[in-house]
């Protein structure tokens, strides 16, 4: 079984604003064992939206929409589905009742405009929208269906949950699952890591795919299965290879950030950080706001020369300000490339690391941050290592 999405708006097509209806549709779909191959974006114009509904009818079970349900004249989602199946657009007395008593409840009167959203195409079966003004549809064919629903993120999400996910497992017959982990990497980059891991990139069930970052790479594993316990079985036997082969390359999985793993180490030793950055534009420092309890602050440095003496100024503040370890990161533009200049300190001990990089750096601060992030955390493994080696 496939689903296509399809969302609407011309002000997404403009990057007026960004579209994450698609992302939370297709990860609750496939939660559900829905294949999703294609999604597309359309302008506000009707005879586009049909022949966008019309292809993707072609190729998919269930075809998705958001956008375009509301009361202007640019809202033409419904009057382009209905040119899709080749009918008319009729007034639903009952959804207007629906709309009307929204807005009551919000001690408000509907405009005339309103009434378009009580338009739906022939033949539609309507959604009721609880949560906002904008009535959904679905549209129902031999061998697909359309699902229309509106763009409001937070009215989206409850349609979907509450009436879209039970009347797909019903028309569809769907028993499977598809359930995906993704492993979070640095210190490698992606073609090296696609070297050590090219096989099990071949795979059909589960799959394993590569999503570069700056600094970092992600490794996804997706199985399809006809349970979550099966799936899960697929899932961490695959996991298993892939951390027999990357070791300590993986720092975490799912929703885990770099920041946040050193931050877990930090406050499982009791210790306590300071930053210096220079050229990063403040991209160390944010890293570690949201933990404020082991994060006890930092500071820019303003001057070049000073980043000479930056391994002793960074012991010093660390002493100033209560802190067992540190980061100093510079980031210098050459012409030929960046110089990035990293010491890191731990319990006395300071390590330094001074490297170019020729060419282009794409996202160069982010880059460097999660550059010298790994370095620290390998710092703090190799610490932890050595104290269990003395307690031994």
């Amino acid at each position: 079984m496939e689903a296509e999405i399809i969302t609407i708006g011309t002000e997404i097509l403009l990057g007026e604003i960004v579209d994450t209806n698609t992302r939370t549709l297709a990860r609750r779909l496939r939660d559900i064992g829905l294949d999703i191959y294609r999604t597309s974006t359309v302008g506000d114009n009707a005879e586009r939206i049909a022949q966008a509904v019309q292809e993707s009818m072609k190729r998919a079970s269930a075809v998705i929409t958001t956008g375009g349900l509301g009361p202007t004249i640019d809202d033409v989602t419904r009057e382009g589905v209905a040119m899709a199946f080749e009918v008319e657009t009729e007034f639903s007395p009952t959804l207007w009742a629906q709309i009307e008593k929204r807005f009551s409840d919000f001690g408000r009167t509907p405009t005339d405009n309103n009434r378009r959203q009580a338009h739906v195409p022939e033949a539609a079966v309507p959604i009721e929208n609880p949560v906002g003004t904008a009535p959904a549809f679905i549209m129902e064919a031999s061998d697909s269906c359309v699902i229309c629903l509106p763009g409001v993120p937070a009215e989206m999400i409850y349609l979907l949950e509450h009436d879209v996910i039970p009347y797909l497992r019903k028309r569809l017959t769907l028993r499977g699952i598809i359930k995906s982990r993704v492993l979070r990497t640095a210190g490698l980059g992606e073609s090296v890591l696609d070297k050590r891991i090219a096989d099990l990139e071949q795979l059909s069930n589960p799959t394993v795919g590569l999503s570069a970052h700056p600094g970092r790479v992600d490794i996804r594993i997706t199985a399809k299965a006809s349970s979550e316990q099966e799936a899960d079985s697929m899932i961490w036997g695959v996991e298993a290879t892939l951390h027999q082969r990357l070791g300590e390359n993986i720092y975490g999985s799912d929703r885990a950030t770099l920041e946040e793993v050193i931050a877990t180490e930090l406050r499982e030793r009791n210790l306590h950080l300071y930053t210096l950055e220079y050229g990063t534009g403040g991209a160390l420092s944010a890293s570690f706001r949201a933990h404020s309890d082991i994060y006890v602050g930092g500071q820019f440095v303003n001057r070049p020369e000073d980043i000479a003496q930056l391994a002793a100024l960074l012991r010093s503040s660390c002493a100033e300000n209560g802190a067992e370890c540190g980061m100093a990161v510079v980031l210098l533009e050459k012409q030929a490339g960046h110089q990035l200049i990293t010491h890191l300190f731990l319990n006395g001990d300071t390590k330094s690391h001074d490297r170019h990089y020729q060419g282009q750096f794409v996202y160069p601060e982010a880059r460097a941050v999660s550059l010298a992030l790994e370095r620290f955390r390998r710092m703090l493994l190799a610490s932890r290592q050595d104290n269990s080696e003395s307690d031994s």
